[in-house]
This record gives C-alpha cells, sequence and structure tokens, in this order.
C-alpha cells in the first residue's frame, strides 16, 4: 500500500494489532485469513477494533443424500445444521450460512444481562460469544434444532449449574434468554446445546450459593440403606408367608419391589454423570421405577377403598377378581407409556450436569411431579372416603368386638398409608421460603425410611405374619438345637470308644 491511498492516516502504526491480525505497510492493521473485523472493514487502525473468526458454507444446489448436514468450527467451537435449513423452497441461486466466533464480545454483553437465575448465584461468560446466519433470505427459526459445541474458556468449572442462552432483543432492551436453547451434555471442557433458532448465543455458568449439605447426604444414604434391608424382608415376607398370600400382599409385594430397585438405583447410579448416555438411561430408569410405584401405591389406595366399602366380606370375590385384571397392566403400563411418551418427546432432557434425573427445561419436571400430584390427590380422596365408611361402620357395630377389632385396622392402614405413600413426597414439594430447610430435613428422613415404615406396618404389626415369624424362628431353634444335639453326641461317642492298649480303671493289662 502507498502513501498516496490513505493521506488521512500518514501517521498512524500499527505497531499494536489486534489478535489474528497482522499489519500492512506498518500503517495499518489487517485481520488474517478466516476472520474479519468487527466493523466489518478490511483495513483500520482503531486501537480498539477486534478480529472475529468466520466460517461460511456456501450450498449451490440441491441438498443430496450426503450432503444433508454441515459443521462449521471456528476456534474450537462448532456448528452443526441441516442443508434443508440453508436451501430455502423459494430462494432462487446460491445460500449461504456463516458461523463466527467473537473474540472478545463476551467482555461488553456478558453474565450481568442474565436475569433467569437466583441473584444469589455467581453467574459467569464461560465461552465466546457466537452467531449463525443464513443468507440471502434472514430466517430465525429451523426445522430442525442446530447443534452447537463450545470450548470453555475455563476449563474444568467447579460448577453445578450450565445455561445455553441466546441474545434475545426485544422492545424493553436486549438480554440473554433460555428460550429454544436447552443443554445436551456438559464435560470438563466443552458444553453442547439444542437451539431452535439462529442468533448470538453463549455457555453461562453459575457458582451456586446452595452447596449440597453433608448432614443430608448422610441420612438420605444411611435412611435408604435401612430402607433397602427393610424393603427385601418385607419382600421376602409377601413370597414365602403363605398364611397372608392374597390381593393385598401381591399389591405390597410389587410395591416394595419397585421401591427397592428404585432406591438401589439411586445409590449405585445417581452421580455417575459419565457418560452421557448411561446417565441418561439411569434417569430414565429411576423416572419408570418412582412413578411405577407411585402407580402401585395408587391401586393400594384403591384396593382398601374398595375392601373399606365391603367390610362384611373382606375377602370379597369381586374385587380380588377386578385387581388381579387390572393392577399389572396399569401398575407397570401406565408408567411405561408415560416415560415412553416423554423419552420420545425430550431425550436430552434425561440426565444434568451433576445428577442421572430430569431436567428442569421446559417443565420436563412435570413429567414426573404430574403423575405424583394426582396419585397424591386420588389417594387424599380415597383417604376421606374410607374413613367415612369406617366412621359410620364403626357407629353400627360397636358391639361386634372382632369386627371393631378389623375396622380399627383398616383405619390404621389407611392412616399409614397416606402418611407413608402421600405424605414425603407433598414434603419435598414444600421445599421453598424460609420453611425449605426444615421441610428438606423432614423429607429426606421420612423418605429415605419408607421402606423401613413399610415393614414396620405390614409385616412386623400384622398378628398373622408375626405367628409366622414365630414359627420360623421355633423351627430354626429346634433344627440348630437337633444339629447340636447330633454333634455333640457323635463326638461323645468317638471319645467314649477305648482305643487299642487302653486300660480301664479296676482292670490289669495282662502280658503273654
Amino acid at each position: 500500500w502507498t502513501f498516496g491511498l490513505f493521506p488521512s492516516l500518514c501517521y498512524s502504526s500499527c505497531a499494536k494489532c489486534p489478535p489474528n491480525a497482522s499489519c500492512v505497510n506498518n500503517t495499518h492493521c489487517t485481520c488474517d485469513h478466516g476472520y474479519t473485523s468487527g466493523s466489518g472493514q478490511e483495513l483500520f487502525t482503531f486501537p480498539l477494533e477486534t478480529c472475529n473468526a468466520i466460517e461460511t458454507q456456501v450450498i449451490t444446489d440441491n441438498c443430496s443424500e450426503e450432503r444433508k448436514t454441515f459443521n462449521l468450527n471456528v476456534q474450537m467451537n462448532s456448528m452443526d445444521f441441516r442443508c434443508n435449513d440453508v436451501i430455502q423452497g423459494d430462494t432462487q441461486g446460491p445460500s449461504a450460512i456463516a458461523f463466527i466466533s467473537y473474540s472478545s464480545l463476551g467482555n461488553i454483553i456478558n453474565a450481568t444481562f442474565f436475569e433467569e437465575t437466583d441473584k444469589k448465584d455467581q453467574v459467569y461468560l464461560n465461552s465466546q460469544v457466537v452467531s449463525a446466519a443464513i443468507g440471502p433470505k434472514r430466517n430465525m427459526s429451523l426445522s430442525k434444532s442446530v447443534t452447537l459445541t463450545f470450548q470453555h474458556v475455563k476449563m474444568n468449572p467447579s460448577t453445578k449449574k450450565v445455561f445455553c442462552v441466546y441474545w434475545k432483543s426485544t422492545g424493553q432492551g436486549s438480554q440473554w434468554s433460555r428460550d429454544g436453547c436447552f443443554l445436551i451434555h456438559v464435560n470438563k471442557s466443552h458444553t453442547m446445546c439444542n437451539c431452535s433458532h439462529l442468533s448470538s448465543f453463549a455457555v453461562l455458568m453459575a457458582l451456586t450459593s446452595q452447596e449440597e449439605d453433608p448432614v443430608l447426604t448422610v441420612i438420605t444414604y444411611v435412611g435408604l440403606s435401612v430402607s433397602l434391608l427393610c424393603l427385601l424382608l418385607a419382600a421376602l415376607t409377601f413370597l414365602l408367608c403363605k398364611a397372608i398370600q392374597n390381593t393385598s400382599t401381591s399389591l405390597h409385594l410389587q410395591l416394595s419391589l419397585c421401591l427397592f430397585l428404585a432406591h438401589l438405583l439411586f445409590l449405585v447410579g445417581i452421580d455417575r454423570t459419565e457418560p452421557k448416555v448411561l446417565c441418561s438411561i439411569i434417569a430414565g430408569a429411576l423416572h419408570y421405577l418412582y412413578l411405577a410405584a407411585f402407580t402401585w401405591m395408587l391401586l393400594e389406595g384403591v384396593h382398601l377403598f374398595l375392601t373399606a366399602r365391603n367390610l362384611t366380606v373382606v375377602n370379597y370375590s369381586s374385587i380380588n377378581r377386578l385387581m388381579k385384571w387390572i393392577m399389572f397392566p396399569v401398575g407397570y403400563g401406565v408408567p411405561a407409556v408415560t416415560v415412553a411418551i416423554s423419552a420420545a418427546s425430550w431425550p436430552h432432557l434425561y440426565g444434568t450436569a451433576d445428577r442421572c434425573w430430569l431436567h428442569l427445561d421446559q417443565g420436563f419436571m412435570w413429567s414426573f411431579l404430574g403423575p405424583v400430584c394426582a396419585i397424591f390427590s386420588a389417594n387424599l380422596v380415597l383417604f376421606i372416603l374410607v374413613f367415612w365408611i369406617l366412621k359410620r361402620k364403626l357407629s353400627s357395630l360397636s358391639s361386634e368386638v372382632s369386627t371393631i377389632q378389623n375396622t380399627r385396622m383398616l383405619a390404621f392402614k389407611a392412616t399409614a398409608q397416606l402418611f407413608i405413600l402421600g405424605c414425603t413426597w407433598c414434603l419435598g414439594l414444600l421445599q421453598v421460603g424460609p420453611a425449605a430447610q426444615v421441610m428438606a430435613y423432614l423429607f429426606t428422613i421420612i423418605n429415605s425410611l419408607q421402606g423401613f415404615f413399610i415393614f414396620l406396618v405390614y409385616c412386623l404389626l400384622s398378628q398373622q405374619v408375626q405367628k409366622q415369624y414365630q414359627k420360623w424362628f421355633r423351627e430354626i431353634v429346634k433344627s440348630k438345637s437337633e444339629s447340636e444335639t447330633y454333634t455333640l453326641s457323635s463326638k461323645m461317642g468317638s471319645d467314649s470308644k477305648p482305643s487299642e492298649g487302653d486300660v480301664f480303671p479296676g482292670q490289669v493289662k495282662r502280658k503273654y
């Protein structure tokens, strides 16, 4: 370049060109190949100018089978998109898509423009800001989400919250927003997001102020371990105790098995966030097992209501026939359908950055909380109906002691059922406000001991089971006593048998 081309910049110097730029004739700066200046000028002297990485893809023909998807990479950030979103039906001539990574834009539109989180959390931008655009006709919405992969600015971040965001402009101003962007996967160095539109994107991370309570963690693991032991004992009791086997016992058994498997998987797999596929499978399995447990809780409530309604004939044949027909298809089929629909619609929302559980984005948690709230409400209605029936029965059968005892046992089980199968999860929904810490402790203690309560109510407090336990205990003691007697007699017999050369008292050994 000659002096005459730039008379107004004759005293300029490019001794301090920005990163990814080089000097031209010792007077101007120009961005390197693959980069473009923030102002759009090819030559510049402005000291705060930046060079942003850009990659473009021009498509001149229709989308063939091998060109269905494309990948653009700039500065360790990448974007996967569909060819059909670039080739717009009514567009004549070639189409193009541009992917730009801004090296310093994040210093200006930083995390302070994000308002969708707790104010106590320390949110920071942990990626470069990238933009994507389609030309010649700008199309913001897409037929299928694009996949964006960001390299972290701070590697191995010690954070519990990750947000995929885009720059949203409204009449009231502009800010980072999560609308239409969802987290797929995060590791120590990269975050992967899905977005249903094109704009400027980034990754925000939050150093959450709510650290895990070690006391709650200990209570959870100890309580669940006790529950596992009690649920195993309860399941063995329901299987081996012939005297109590009926429809009600079958319901107890299925509930115990579902809770046992759910608690076991929770203990061994809730923190296994890597690999992502395994974490998603664990989250889906936990979703199914806990929904199945709640469905069996509902069936327990229905059976208890039907039994209370027919108190005069407790083992009423029509009740047993009805429950046998519906309990397995409903108990295992309804949760399977719910989880299948959820997994088919939002597979990327199974598993979070720190737990193998359901994501909070898009209200996905309601695929679990919705059925749980519905079941709790139904059990509450059944509970009220059962108590109303029992109250009428008690007033009319005051002289019949055996029936009163039976009725009181049903009332006790109804109360225990509401408490064990409903209140524990209701406390989980009440963990808000100033009482959140208290509710968290109550929820953790009661819910982690749910298996113990089931074993207590349905086994230890059942007279039939108590008799069976006593019978088994007597048989074990008798068998052990007989075994010890046989061993002792065998030992004494071998000891009393004289060996050759032995001399008994009073016997003189003869010499020959």
